[in-house]
């Protein structure tokens, strides 16, 4: 079993600002309705910043969630908003709050890794209605987080005789199945809002071939952060590695499956391919033609065996960590109190202007929650890379830390918070 590729790793904080804040009290004795959901010991967490990323994760068509549904993301959301600000209160507490010139560190290696001019750079920023303090503020965020969860997780360590019990105890899960690394390129004729966006067939057609045409002498990775309209293009359009029952259940033609596992070699690329409504240019990366047992003989199994290990220990600190700094924290969520004291009153709970259902309705088709993504995109549950790891091993950190990034169109897989008015004589970290 392989790791799932993580695609939205390198993308803008989720919400641009685009709801007027309330005012609130300095104590955080306010409730919801006047506009703080909650107060970590006094901090205000806005409704507002609750709304924006719902609206962002559901690309404007929240108004389809019935009441309840509503109800319960505007809950889920901030949860994980009150575990993220506990979290960096308990890293300004250890002075582990990152400097500005790390903050800018971290912004040109977000702009590099995206590809991105600095005119696009500003066009996103302006796009998405963010500001260069607002952007700052939310990096200093993500990396004081990150520096907390290393500072208590770093510790770890494995023995040799752990990995080969670990090993021995798993064989089934260290195969490496047949199956193909792949890169793509991908053009939408319809209009995403994207920089450099095709928005019609016939524009889609006539880009597509002017990068078939630029990978003759151009880096397709390059080509594909630069030009890619998916959010692939963040990794230079890795989408890793797939077996064929991984293509076959992602939509991939059957003729284009048998090119990647036969005359294809490692490195070639594909003419314009169009299926289910996008082109695409496929880049072959790897290919293994046979199921293999893998070793601890293997080069790099010792490592990946260890590196197992390590998560799965790290993510027990992180989730203790967390478990700690909420522990330690006064928390006060209005929002749950609100609902509690007016379980019926679930009209109040929308956001403003948007249609109302009957608060204990099933949602219809036409009111049933929409997918975050406008799209399936092919390939997006194909593995990040052909060596096996076990299903219960954890990959990614169990507390909420921001995913924060350069500007970028896309859908964070954490929610991040939009630059919010600080009440007076409180600081902005």
């Amino acid at each position: 079993m392989h790791r799932a590729v993580n695609r939205t790793v390198i993308l803008l904080l989720l919400a641009p600002l685009a709801f007027a804040f309330a005012a609130c009290n300095k104590g955080g004795g306010a409730s919801s309705a006047s506009g703080v959901a909650a107060t970590v010991n006094s901090k205000p967490i806005m409704l507002s910043e609750i709304d924006t990323i719902i609206h962002q994760k559901y690309q404007g068509q929240e108004t389809q969630l019935s009441q309840l549904e509503m109800a319960q993301e505007r809950l889920s959301v901030l949860d994980q908003l009150i575990q993220q600000e506990a979290l960096y209160q308990r890293a300004e507490k250890e002075k582990l709050v990152p400097s500005d010139d790390e903050v800018a560190q971290r912004i040109n290696q977000l702009k590099q890794q995206a590809a991105m001019t600095d005119e696009q750079y500003q066009r996103q920023l302006r796009d998405q209605n963010k500001t260069e303090q607002s952007l700052r503020d939310d990096i200093r965020r993500e990396l004081a987080i990150q520096k907390l969860e290393d500072k208590w997780t770093s510790k770890s360590k494995v023995s040799d005789r752990e990995v080969e019990d670990f090993y021995h105890n798993n064989p089934q899960q260290f195969v490496r199945q047949r199956g193909v690394g792949l890169a793509e390129i991908v053009v939408d004729p319809r209009d995403n809002g994207v920089q450099d966006d095709a928005k019609n067939d016939q524009e889609a057609q006539q880009k597509i071939k002017e990068i078939h045409d630029q990978l003759q002498n151009n880096d397709f990775a390059q080509v594909a952060r630069a030009r890619s309209e998916d959010q692939s293009n963040a990794q230079g359009g890795d989408l890793g590695f797939a077996t064929e029952d991984d293509l076959r259940g992602e939509g991939f033609p059957q003729d284009l499956i048998a090119k990647f596992f036969g005359p294809m070699k490692v490195g070639d690329i594909t003419d314009p391919v169009q299926f289910r409504g996008r082109w695409y240019i496929f880049k072959l990366t790897g290919k293994q033609l046979a199921t293999e047992n893998l070793t601890l003989d293997n080069p790099g199994m010792r490592e990946q065996v260890t590196n197992i290990l390590l998560d799965q220990r790290k993510k027990i600190l992180a989730d203790a960590l967390l478990r700690v700094a909420m522990a330690e924290a006064k928390i006060v969520n209005n929002l749950a109190n609100e609902m509690l004291n007016n379980p019926e009153n679930y009209s109040g709970l929308r956001p403003a202007g948007t249609p109302a259902s009957s608060p204990g309705a099933a949602p219809s088709a036409s009111t049933a929650a929409p997918q975050p993504s406008a799209n399936a995109q092919p390939g997006a549950s194909l593995n990040q890379n052909a060596r096996a790891t076990p299903s219960a091993s954890p990959h990614a950190q169990a507390s909420p830390r921001a995913t924060t990034a350069a500007p970028s169109i896309g859908n964070s897989s954490q929610p991040q918070r939009p630059a919010t008015p600080r009440p007076a004589g409180q600081a902005t970290p």
